[in-house]
Formats: structure tokens, sequence, C-alpha cells
């Protein structure tokens, strides 16, 4: 029971990536606050947890809204008077074109959704941490916020504007108890993947080291290790969940 007691949220946590932390993080005690902008999805996945023995509740929002990452903050700290720990999952891109053909709305989303949701979303969570005295943060970063790749220049400027964001706030704020670290899947088996891919789950194999591409469950070990206590001497950092691809 790694976060038995602790109160935190997930973004986009009805599905993929989010979806599997949250679960990893309700079976191991905490009480999970699912986010996102669909409704039905994030409430299949809180009647999972339940199910399970667990405790969750759900907060339709909008990520790339600041007023909504503030709201959503506001909401957990009113309902259960701190919070302990967030994961910044919500994101994702559209398809693959060059820059000079990319619009300006879908640049503009793009950028709101990966990076400002992500930026808005640490500073009030931070804000609701100072009060409680302490706390931990997971910003999904991307293997696209340590490499290049052509096709999706908005999405890996955001990812790497996500990985610097977490060095700078995990400096400043080291000596206050709170722990700001981020994650870097590569290929993943989520819904936004499959759509990208046209479902072909082996399209990368090849250029994955481990031959294959990665479950959500896994990218979700990873954030409830730098969620939990077992991580307390580890900020600042960026762990790749790649299987190989960024060595």
């Amino acid at each position: 029971m790694l976060m038995k007691g602790k109160v935190g949220l997930v973004t986009g946590g009805g599905s993929g990536m989010g979806r599997a932390a949250a679960l990893a993080l309700a079976a191991e005690g905490a009480t999970v606050v699912l986010a996102g902008r669909t409704e039905d999805k994030l409430a299949m996945v809180r009647g999972e947890i339940i199910k399970s023995g667990g405790k969750a509740e759900i907060k339709v929002m909008d990520a790339a809204r600041r007023e909504d990452n503030e709201a959503l903050v506001q909401c957990i700290e009113s309902r259960f008077g701190r919070l302990d720990f967030a994961f910044n999952n919500a994101g994702g891109h559209a398809d693959f074109k060059p820059l000079h053909q990319t619009s300006v709305e879908e640049s503009e989303w793009i950028i709101d959704l990966n990076f400002k949701g992500v930026y808005y979303g640490v500073k009030y969570q931070i804000e609701a941490m100072l009060r409680a005295g302490g706390g931990a943060i997971v910003n999904n970063a991307s293997i696209f916020g340590l490499r290049g790749m052509h096709g999706i220049a908005h999405y890996v400027a955001a990812k790497h504007a996500v990985v610097g964001l977490t060095k700078a706030v995990a400096q400043e704020y080291a000596g206050q108890h709170i722990r700001i670290n981020a994650v870097c899947p590569g290929a993943t088996e989520t819904p936004n993947y499959m759509r990208s891919t046209g479902g072909d789950v082996h399209l990368l194999d090849d250029m994955i080291p481990m031959g294959r591409i990665g479950q959500p469950r896994e990218v979700a070990e990873a954030v409830l290790y730098l969620l939990s206590d077992k991580s307390a001497y580890v900020t600042g950092t960026t762990l790749s969940v790649d299987g190989g691809m960024t060595a």
C-alpha cells in the first residue's frame, strides 16, 4: 500500500496511460481524482477502481484550459482538504505533417494541451502542495521530449518544454518537500498510438531494442514509483520508459 491515505489527480484518466496509472495508484491505497474531457470514459475507469475496492472520483475538465486546471485543484482541496500527488498525463498529437502544412489552429491546440496544460497544472498543484506541506508530481513528457521527430514539430517542441519545466520547478521546490519528475514513454499501445499507426502494434518493432512497443501498465509502474516514497530522493529527473529507444 505505497499510496495509502494519499489523495491525488490523474489528467487524461479515461484511457491509455492515464487509466493504467489511476488503477495502479488506487490499488496501492490512493484516492484518485480522474480528470478529463469525456465523462463516460472517466466513469468507466472509476467503476473499475471501485469494483477492485479502491477509491476514485471524476472531474470533467479540459487540461488545455488554464482555468480548468485551477478549478480542478480547488475542487480537490475543497473535497479532501489537500493534494498529495498529481500525474499530468493529458496530451496527444494529430496526424503527421510538415510544419509549413500545419495550421495555426492545430499548432495552438497541441501546444496548449501538451505544454500549457502541464505548466498551469503544475503551478496550481504546487500551490496546493505548499499548503499541504509537500507532495509529488509526475509529468508525461514522451521520448519526444528528449529527441526530435519529423511531422509533429509542435508536439516535440511542447514535450521538450515539459522536460525543461520539470527540471526548473524541481530545483525551485526541492527544499519544500515537493518532488517533480517526468516520465518519457516511447511507443506505447494507447488509443492515440493505435489511431496514428492504423492499429499496427508491430509497426515500430524493428526500431525498438526490446523488439516490441510498451504497455500502459509498464508506464504506470514508473509513475507509481516516482509518486511514491520509494523515490524519496529523486527529483528533477526524466525516466525513459521506451524499451531502449533513446539509448
